[in-house]
């Protein structure tokens, strides 16, 4: 069974950054590409960006382009978001996921596993 639980969220000022988290259970997060989705209260879960299963492979929504960084580390099973100059439209319940395969993907259905989620408020 695979377990992912974010951290990071918070509240912040526009134009301030945050480091968002994702801490993965079991031996197989090398094999697998992750991602980060976020969802805003009446909206629908919305794609932020990517990552291949080495890391070599990155993909972000197009709101978060060069705002938003993608990495992440296999050997402490972990997955990581930076989030600079960030915008009230930001707000959002943030979620990281696993991928099927080890490439990247932008659509839900790629993905087989689900953080919690971890609140993001940016105030204007």
């Amino acid at each position: 069974q695979v377990q992912l639980v974010e951290s990071g969220g918070g509240l912040v000022q526009t134009g301030g950054s945050l480091r968002l988290s994702c801490a993965a259970s079991g031996r197989s997060f090398s094999s697998y590409g992750m991602g980060w989705f976020r969802q805003a209260p009446g909206k629908e879960r919305e794609f932020v960006a990517a990552i291949s299963r080495t890391g070599r492979s990155l993909i972000y929504g197009e709101s978060v382009k060069g705002r938003f960084t993608i990495s992440r580390d296999n050997a402490k099973n972990s997955m990581y978001l930076q989030m600079n100059s960030l915008k009230p439209e930001d707000t959002a319940v943030y979620y990281c996921a696993r991928a099927t395969t080890i490439g990247v993907h932008t659509t839900l259905a790629n993905y087989d596993y689900w953080g919690q989620g971890t609140q993001v408020t940016v105030s204007s």
